[in-house]
């Protein structure tokens, strides 16, 4: 049943040192303020679950917590690398991060599998691909009915799913509107849900197209104006594009990183998510 409560005791609630943690959202929706009360609370050991690791976990490998990462693609949309993930695998800084890299097509089939309660996902993928050859968990199976080769790997059950969503009800359903990504079958798969919401209404007045998140299955929502920036969330304001740009120059540098976040992240608060937001707000 979903508790609406203020994102710094969720956080200390349900994400504690070595779980198996998912900040999902793709494109938009993008958890980041949740990610940065997880950096300021120094919650490490972590397994971070993503399809596009992002800004978002970049700054959270950087800031040492993080021992493995599990995705389909490192990267920051549209601008380049995430250096502080790569300083991390060439040269353990500041600590060594085991990385498991899968497609997005694995991804979103491994989710679906966790939320169905099923212990491996089973498609057809990686044909003619070498990933299987670094990342052990890829095998392959006999389907018993055809005998064709199909790919497997592990469900995904993330500890806790950490998810950004557009509006919650007073009775704590939430509504996903865009681009939905895997928010909803990271959110089901996972042991606990945790939601950052622009707003709560008392009418979620849902599109035809929209996903919702019935209450039963969220435990803890957090309102926090803005907390997909710089991401975007649709319908409220756009994408940071220049945030995102400047992103490369900060993270190519150890102490510029390190001062950067001293700055932005652990001197901050959810608050200031809303104020980032202000100028580029395309719903009063």
């Amino acid at each position: 049943m979903a508790e609406f409560i203020d994102l710094r005791d969720a956080i200390a609630r349900h994400v504690r040192p070595g779980m198996a943690v998912a900040l999902e959202g793709f494109t938009h929706l993008i958890p980041h303020a949740a990610g940065h009360e997880i950096i300021r609370q120094g919650i490490g050991e972590l397994t971070l679950i993503r399809m596009t690791p992002d800004v978002i976990y970049d700054q959270m490998i950087g800031m040492g917590l993080a021992r493995k990462l599990v995705f389909s693609y490192a990267g920051n949309p549209g601008v380049g690398l995430l250096r502080r993930l790569r300083d991390a695998v060439e040269h353990n800084w500041p600590v060594a991060v085991e990385i498991e890299e899968h497609s997005h097509a694995a991804m979103a089939n491994a989710y679906e599998a966790g939320a169905a309660g099923l212990p491996c996902a089973v498609f057809r993928g990686y044909l003619g691909a070498e990933l299987a050859e670094v990342t052990p968990t890829i095998k392959s199976v006999t389907c018993p009915f055809t005998g064709e080769d199909l790919a497997a790997v592990p469900a995904l059950r993330p500890d806790a799913t950490v998810i950004h969503a557009q509006r919650a009800d007073r009775a704590g359903n939430v509504l996903i509107e865009g681009i939905v990504g895997v928010q909803k079958e990271a959110a089901l798969a996972a042991r606990a849900v945790l939601v950052t919401v622009e707003e709560v209404v008392d009418d979620l007045e849902a599109p035809a197209n929209a996903c919702i998140l019935p209450h039963w299955v969220i435990d803890a929502i957090s309102v926090v104006p803005g907390g997909a920036h710089p991401s975007y969330a649709h319908g409220y304001y756009d994408r940071d594009n220049p945030a995102y740009t400047a992103w490369d120059g900060i993270a190519a540098d150890r102490d510029a990183f390190r001062a950067w976040m001293e700055a932005h992240v652990l001197n901050a608060t959810p608050a200031d998510f809303a104020a980032r937001v202000a100028p580029l707000r395309t719903r009063p």
